[in-house]
């Protein structure tokens, strides 16, 4: 089940938020072969123009279990200030070549308008 959280980002603002993943057993997660992808829209139900996605980097090396979530200013500063939802999910490949997807966050965000 994914950690649920809610995200406070300031609209023209660079973004990063590290995620520090485990295993059910408490040991860092190794996420060698895995892909990361984590997106913001205004509703689950929302249609793709109003999708905005993270850069969903997994540092290195995987053995650590970090993925990092990355927005730039000049993203977040066409995002209409108001509350949204989000969701990141990771996948690999089982030992079988089937895709394995899980949902490791999800949440709210809520954006901040700006002056500047």
């Amino acid at each position: 089940m994914a950690r649920y959280e809610e995200i406070t980002i300031d609209k023209g603002s660079d973004i990063a938020i590290e995620l520090h993943l485990n295993d059910d057993d408490g040991s860092v997660k190794d996420l060698s072969g895995h892909t990361a992808a984590a997106k913001m829209k205004k509703s689950y139900n929302s249609d793709s123009d109003g999708t905005f996605a993270f850069a969903a980097v997994i540092s290195e090396p995987a053995t650590q279990g970090i993925v990092t979530l990355v927005m730039s200013n000049t993203v977040t500063d066409t995002i209409k200030a108001g509350r949204y939802v989000f969701d990141c999910e990771i996948s690999h490949n089982d030992s079988d070549g089937n895709p394995m997807v899980e949902r490791i966050l999800e949440g709210r965000i809520h954006v901040t308008p700006s002056v500047t």
